[in-house]
């Protein structure tokens, strides 16, 4: 199993950054096209990205600071619904917010795709931040 590890630096405080992890008006505004979010332990973690369907749970909800979920995709067998964990960790840093991502148990067939998804969706989540309204998400998995 894999581990990926990566961080964006946002403009804004944490406690304002936190709510794009946990509300599904804020999530579906840099990923995904529909979201079903219940942020308390134990609580669904349900979202539709590109036309595929994540699902887990709320592992860890830890305002302003801590989110984590577990994480796979319906009809997967290598990563199906909450065999991985994605955890978001939101630090102050000067009048903005360091949000690293850590993503576990990532089969290793899955975690280029997994890379490019961060990668595209992050910045996703800093323009998102910043009140821009962005256009409908094109992104599909890399092959």
């Amino acid at each position: 199993m894999a581990e990926y590890r990566t961080s964006v630096d946002i403009d804004a405080a944490p406690e304002f950054v936190f709510e794009f992890l946990v509300t599904d008006t804020g999530m579906t505004s840099w990923m995904g096209q529909w979201a079903s979010l219940d942020p308390v332990p134990g609580g669904q973690f349900a979202v539709d990205i590109a036309g595929y369907p994540a699902r887990g749970m709320f592992l860890e909800v830890d305002p302003p600071r801590r989110v984590t979920v577990s994480w796979g995709f319906v009809g997967n067998d290598s990563l199906p619904p909450g065999s991985s964990t994605v955890s978001f960790d939101l630090t102050a840093i000067g009048a903005g917010t360091r949000v690293e991502v850590v993503h576990t148990d990532l089969p290793e067939d899955d975690i280029h795709g997994h890379i490019d998804g961060w990668n595209h969706f992050l910045p996703r989540l800093t323009r998102a931040i910043a009140g821009e309204q962005l256009p409908p998400d094109t992104w599909k998995p890399a092959p």
